[in-house]
């Protein structure tokens, strides 16, 4: 496999051109090559997200870049467990967690737009609690990698190994797009990897707990996410 050139440095180049260039011929390599290749391009100016459903994703950016940041939420409405598997993460992985938060309190947010904006609007609870949290964070990034996988539903059926995120001028890497669950639970068992105790409790993807039920035999990954509503993505991916 031929690899992209990396930047002179990061920031003298054109990224969309190098995330364009990467995702053709990144397509086929693995989870470990792309993170490799990040890390050897873009250095410290790289991070991973994680919303702690599990931390395959920094376990690997772990391996390709010691002392990673990993960049986490805290949008005041996880689940316990959720918390638990952050403070985990950072106390026994070679990452740096950081651990970014809404610009109001949740009981801020309560008395500018009432009560359980979940339930009422959650497109605006989203963008209020994790989308706008997140465009501040990657501000001092020129890359960022998600855990996002095709298999998880329809609407990630196509997800590339890297792209151009436009809407925040970043490389935008998804290592594991190709995995499927499976893959995902076989390198948790192989490295031991920390996950969230939920994804044993009926959970298939964990996100705030207001939002967030078990889902049935059958369903895909994100049918737990805002069940009963027209809405499968926080706004984050999208």
């Amino acid at each position: 496999m031929t690899e992209p050139t990396a930047p002179e440095p990061t920031g003298r180049v054109d990224l969309e051109q190098l995330a364009a260039e990467a995702g053709e011929k990144l397509e086929e390599a693995s989870a470990l090559e792309i993170l490799r290749w990040a890390a050897g391009t873009f250095g410290t100016r790289l991070c991973v997200t994680s919303s702690m459903a599990d931390a395959v994703v920094a376990h690997l950016a772990a391996r390709a870049l010691p002392g990673v940041d990993v960049v986490f939420l805290d949008t005041g409405y996880h689940f316990p467990e959720t918390i638990g598997t952050r403070d985990a993460v950072a106390a026994v992985m070679d990452v740096n967690v950081l651990t970014l938060t809404p610009k109001q309190s949740v009981a801020e947010q309560d008395a500018q737009y009432g009560p359980k904006l979940h339930d009422r609007d959650p497109d605006l609870c989203c963008a209020l609690r994790k989308v706008e949290p997140l465009e501040r964070a990657l501000s001092g990034y020129d890359a960022w990698a998600t855990g996002l996988r095709r298999d998880e539903s329809p609407t990630r059926a196509n997800t590339p190994v890297v792209a151009w995120d436009a809407r925040r001028r970043k490389v935008k890497l998804a290592p594991i797009a190709r995995w499927t669950q499976e893959d995902v639970e076989r390198y948790v068992a192989e490295h031991g990897v920390l996950a969230n105790p939920l994804l044993t409790d009926g959970y298939a993807s964990v996100g705030c707990a207001p939002c967030t039920r078990r889902v049935a035999a059958g369903e895909d990954a994100r049918a737990g996410r805002w069940a009963g509503l027209a809405k499968t993505e926080c706004g984050i991916h999208t």
